[in-house]
């Protein structure tokens, strides 16, 4: 699924592609990643505008053109690609956009489980992040402990809410979480001030590191390179790694990095 260092990828391949282009063709081949817009209302708001600036916020991806507005999510499996309007159409392209200067960008999703979204003014774009906390990657520590200690829940649950905070997924979560050398079902609430802080700072040094990357990595001297091993085992200190489900997830931690309270 992609998090945020996924989607400040597509945020950069948006900005590299279509910045400064003008929008000649927008072709849906599935109306179905389409929400709360149809086929020829995207088409007529787009075509012949020229996209400006670009923005994300957590997940969400946002593309200005002066005009109305392209919001995108990526659900599990979506992504952006850049590429020319004669490079062969793959079966999951769901909608092409046609740009000046022989380029193309393309929205391409296999489960189609988020999509595009278009946002006629700033109202619309509060409407659609109302419920997303404050981003990952934006966030100072003084408002990340406040919105964590203020969480009932457990630990990795609160960091994947996306209305407490926005842009952290599975994978890194979890690797923040090794990394913190905090379990993942520790209360939010219980974290002493120390906890806190090294929590953030273990955030923002994972996410710099990912965002390079580009995804999140799976280095052999991080929690992400061997969570999937037949027989996985702590980077740090060769324990067996433990797995177990926390809302619906798949968590992996050391019991011995990662200690009861």
């Amino acid at each position: 699924m992609p998090e945020l260092p996924d989607v400040e990828g597509f945020r950069q391949v948006l900005e590299s592609c279509a910045k400064g282009r003008v929008v000649r063709r927008v072709e849906v081949r599935d109306a179905g990643v389409l929400h709360g817009v149809g086929v020829r209302g995207l088409r007529d708001a787009l075509e012949g505008r020229r996209f400006g600036t670009t923005e994300r916020h957590g997940k969400w991806l946002l593309a200005r053109t002066g005009g109305p507005t392209l919001v995108l999510h990526f659900g599990m499996t979506g992504r952006l690609l850049c590429g020319r309007p004669d490079d062969a159409v793959e079966a999951h392209d769901r909608v092409l956009f046609t740009l000046s200067g022989n380029r193309q960008l393309r929205f391409r999703d296999q489960r189609k489980l988020q999509g595009l979204w278009l946002a006629h003014d700033d109202s619309d774009i509060d409407r659609l992040l109302r419920r997303q906390g404050p981003d990952a990657m934006a966030v100072d520590r003084g408002e990340f402990e406040a919105v964590l200690s203020s969480r009932r829940g457990h630990l990795k649950t609160a960091l994947t809410d996306q209305s407490v905070l926005a842009g952290l997924g599975n994978l890194l979560a979890d690797e923040i979480l090794w990394r913190a050398r905090l379990r993942p079902d520790r209360r939010a609430r219980e974290l002493t001030q120390d906890d806190r802080r090294r929590l953030y700072s273990e955030m923002r040094s994972t996410l710099r590191s990912a965002v390079t990357a580009g995804c999140v990595p799976p280095r052999d001297s991080w929690l992400t390179g061997h969570r999937d091993d037949p027989d996985p085992r702590c980077p740090r200190c060769g324990t067996g790694l433990r797995r177990s489900r926390m809302a619906g997830r798949g968590t992996v931690w050391c019991p011995r990095c990662q200690p009861d309270g």
